[in-house]
Formats: C-alpha cells, structure tokens, sequence
C-alpha cells in the first residue's frame, strides 16, 4: 500500500475507515461520493490537514482515475453504478473494505455471515473470546468496520468477523480460519436481483477456506444442507440443528443444547440458564459455540460466557412492562423471516408494529402467522398497503396505520390487554422513515417510555 494512490468510493463510516488505513499504511488516498450535496467541510474534518487526501463529489470522470492503483468500496454501493463500471473499464482492481482490511491483519480470524442472527451470534462469540484471548477484536457490518481495527490486530489477536452480502461480493483473498452461515432467506433481491445470486454471494464466504479449516452451517436450512454436502467445498463441516437430533453436530432438545461427536452425546447447555429467548437464538448460541471451539476457546469457557450474555439491542430487546403489557423492540427485524422468528419468541398474544422500507420480499410466509398469534397489526412506512392487502389475503383484517413511530406506539397501548406482548418486528428496511434499524429501535423506545 505504501506510496499507491487508492480511490475510496463512498464517504459514510466504512469509507472513512478505509481511507484512514490506506494513509496509515503511506498510501495515497483520493476519496469519492456521487452526492453533490455533500458536506465536504465535515468530510474532511476525520483527516489532518497535511495528509495525502483529496475529494471527488459528484460525477467521477476518466481523469479521476488517473495513476489510480487500486479502488476500495464502500458495502452500500451497488456493484452496477456507472462509475464503478468505469473504474472497472479501466482495468482498475476493485476491493471491498473487507477485503482491505484482511489484507493487513494479524491474528486469528473467523467470520459469520447469514440472513439472519449474525449480530447476536458475533456479538456472543466475542464475549466467548474474551474468556481466552486478551486481544479479541468484534468488527465487521456489526457497525464497527474491519478497517478501523485491522491494523491493531497483532498474532496473539482473535477477530470475530461480521460479514454482509454487501461485503462479500467483493472479497479476493479473505479467508477465514472458521466460518459460518447462519442462515439463508429471501433478503437484499433489490440488489442481488435473484435467490441464486444472493446464495452464492453468502456461500463465497468458504471460497478461500482449505481442507484446515472449518465451517458451521444450519442442517435445518435447505440451501446450506445440500452447500454442505457438495463435494467442492473444502473446509470441515460442522453442523447445527434446532429440530433434529444430530449424530454430529451440535442440536437442540428439550431446552439443551447437545454436542454429538465421536460416539458419544454430551447435554452442554440448559437454555433457560441463557438470557436469550426464542428457537432462533438456540441456534445462535450452536453456531457460537461451534466457532469458539474450532477457535480453541476451553468449553467450560465458553459455556460460562454464554449464560452470561445478554441479548443485542435492537434484537428482541425487553423495553419496558406497563400495565401488564410488556414491550419488544425488534427493530433489527429487517425482513420477513427475521420478523417471523420474532413472533414466534412472544409466548402470548401479540400487538404488532410493522412495515417500512420495500426490498421487494414478499411477505405471505410473516402473514400466514398473524391469525391465533396477532390481536392487532399497526402498519407504518412505504410497504404499508402491500402487507395489509397481504394480510387480509390470509384472513387477517385488524389492521390500523399510522404516521410515525409515537402514533403506532399509542396506538398499541390502547389496543393492548394485561398479558399482551407489543413487538416493534417490522419485516422491512428502515429506509424511508429512519436513516437506520438503530435510529427507529432507539425512538420506538424513546415512545414506549413516554406512555
């Protein structure tokens, strides 16, 4: 990287992060974002005055990209963009931030990746870490980019990796020594156009793995069943189930999680020992007790740090109990089958708030549920319409919408019973309404607690 002149496209956190390695490293950085409105005053205000920077707004021309070595992308930007196929016209190679960010670190590595679960489960493998390792570094599309950490890592380090579809399209070398896919369900078709491309986008996580290393996958998900037998994929396979008894693996049954290996059965967890609620978080608690053990992290380590875990914000988060109505923000559910685990967790009736930004996922599968499980359905956002007509499609009709965030709160307080649950799972993007799942999570909250 020393003395290279690198084109960073894309100015939000994961581009500053990118760009802030590249001059560590003695790089050359020329920074670019197709927003003219932008604020490049505050842009520029994240490097010091006399450092190799400059800014591109707006359209990004031939002479650009002139003495241009290398091109980083940010995740959020579409691979089809015109000015990405320029600079790719222009035979310039083009890394994710991922991708940079591997190239310099040290240590051990692994890394998840899925449709669903991969915050709560690389959140918990990086609690596990900590039991082990003193450098233990969790990173990736949990909000905290690779880039900003990869250069601290050193070989006594230990990184859990989250990793986005976004992320993987772009991936050269990145090779995990252990890996994971959560799951596999209709997510992100706005951008990846079809299932097929978004699956082997998400199974390219094994792409630079060898026969050394390990990869942890759901046995009760049909795509990752039928990638984990494919005689192709070299990393080990270990499976996890939360329906079948498993004669190696881990699964779960009857509240415990199991390992079977080597002929013999081992009952190595109560679930209800755990702070985490729902079918879905068993398996997020397989799938990170896997991985930390191929990490060689001791299991009585790594059983501890599980029970004292406690569940991400924004993941069937507990907000409040008033008047005998308790209150879950879900905000991270961004697409239906992340809503429909949700659902599934609340052990009573259900007062539901959902709807948002549209990926153009359908959502007969959430509304299928909504009888015997939903009393009422508060729809915001631009997908609104589609779910109620969705909904009343699978004889469901107690349907009301609402204009922002406090108005759905209000409105399911009033519609709410002593013993009822009120869940914030929307099944859509934030987009639209929200700048992010974080920002419409914490107002929700902000609502809840104003009641």
């Amino acid at each position: 990287m020393d003395s290279q002149k690198v084109l960073v496209l894309g100015t939000g956190k994961s581009g500053i992060c990118a760009a802030k390695q590249i001059l560590q490293l003695g790089g050359q950085v020329v920074l670019f974002d197709s927003n003219e409105k932008l604020d490049t005053v505050k842009v520029m205000k994240n490097f010091r005055k006399r450092e190799r920077i400059s800014l591109v707004v707006g359209e990004l021309k031939p002479t650009d990209l002139v003495s241009v070595d290398l091109a980083v992308i940010s995740p959020g930007i579409p691979l089809d963009k015109p000015f990405v196929k320029l600079i790719d016209g222009a035979k310039i190679p083009i890394w994710g931030e991922i991708e940079l960010a591997y190239q310099s670190s040290k240590g051990k590595l692994a890394a998840v990746t899925g449709t669903n679960g991969k915050t709560t489960t690389v959140s918990l493998i990086g609690e596990i870490f900590k039991t082990t390792y003193d450098d233990t570094h969790i990173c990736g599309n949990i909000g905290n980019p690779f880039t900003a950490e990869a250069l601290e890592t050193t070989d006594a380090s230990a990184t859990i990796l989250e990793v986005s579809s976004f992320q993987l399209e772009t991936i050269m070398d990145f090779h995990p020594h252990v890996s994971c896919i959560t799951n596999i369900t209709p997510d992100h078709l706005d951008r990846h156009k079809t299932m097929k491309n978004y699956v082997k986008v998400k199974e390219s996580i094994a792409l630079n793995q060898t026969e050394e290393d390990f990869i942890v996958l759901n046995y009760e998900d049909p795509e990752l069943r039928k990638f984990g037998k494919r005689k192709t994929l070299k990393p080990q396979v270990i499976w996890f189930s939360s329906a079948h008894e498993l004669k190696d693996g881990f699964y779960y049954k009857n509240f415990e999680i199991h390992h079977a290996h080597d002929g013999e059965d081992e009952a190595l967890l109560d679930v209800r020992d755990t702070n985490l609620l729902g079918a879905h978080n068993y398996e997020n608690i397989m799938c990170a007790i896997a991985v930390s053990m191929e990490m060689g992290v001791p299991m009585q380590k790594i059983i501890s740090a599980v029970k004292k875990f406690k569940p991400v914000e924004h993941r069937i988060e507990f907000v409040r109990e008033r008047n005998g109505v308790r209150y879950y923000n879900d905000s991270k559910g961004t697409n239906p089958d992340a809503a429909i685990k949700a659902l599934l967790a609340m052990p009573g009736p259900v007062v539901l708030i959902g709807g948002g930004y549209d990926k153009e996922i359908p959502f007969d599968d959430w509304c299928k549920l909504f009888k015997g499980r939903v009393k009422y359905l508060v729809l915001i956002g631009q997908t609104r319409n589609i779910i109620a007509v969705c909904a009343k499609k699978y004889g469901f009709t107690n349907v009301m919408f609402a204009e922002d965030m406090d108005e759905a709160v209000k409105d399911c307080a009033a519609y709410a019973d002593e013993g009822d649950y009120v869940l914030l799972s929307p099944a859509c993007a934030s987009w639209g309404m929200f700048p992010n799942y974080e920002e419409r999570g914490r107002i929700f909250k902000e609502c809840v607690k104003n009641l």
